[in-house]
């Protein structure tokens, strides 16, 4: 099965595009925050789309529709921690700089494993727009 969204894809407000009804969009995107909770899978991609609830173009929601077809075809995907002595803590971290066209702000990742099994995730925008990467590394 493929990835919710491409791990390249960059959504951008389109004035040309067509809108779609923003209630079935906010919707939409409020049911994929709930299965953010336990799918750690689809939080990126949630959080890419949620920024375009206020004029939703149709490139937007056929994301937000490719989402949930992931999510149909991933139902028995899930969090397992299984019972061990062994105790191993793994930590990984990746940075976005300016990947965002919207705002130009950069992006951290981090997720932590212990033994197998994910523990700790999370997904963060800069606060401010950085000029340079040793800007944006303070």
């Amino acid at each position: 099965m493929s990835t919710p969204m491409h791990l390249n894809s960059k959504l951008e407000k389109d004035d040309m595009e067509k809108d779609v009804v923003e209630t079935k969009y906010r919707r939409m995107i409020g049911s994929l925050m709930y299965l953010t909770f336990s799918r750690p899978d689809i939080v990126q991609s949630v959080g890419l789309c949620s920024k375009f609830q206020s004029h939703p173009k149709e490139s937007h929601l056929f994301d937000v529709k490719r989402i949930i077809r992931y999510i149909n075809g991933t139902a028995d995907f899930g969090l397992w921690y299984p019972k061990s002595d062994e105790f191993c803590v793994v930590g990984y971290c990746v940075k976005d700089f300016v990947g965002d066209r919207v705002d130009r702000r950069s992006t951290l990742g981090i997720c932590c494993f212990l033994r197998q099994s994910l523990n700790v995730w999370s997904n963060k925008k800069q606060v401010t727009v950085a000029l340079s990467t040793a800007e944006a590394e303070s």
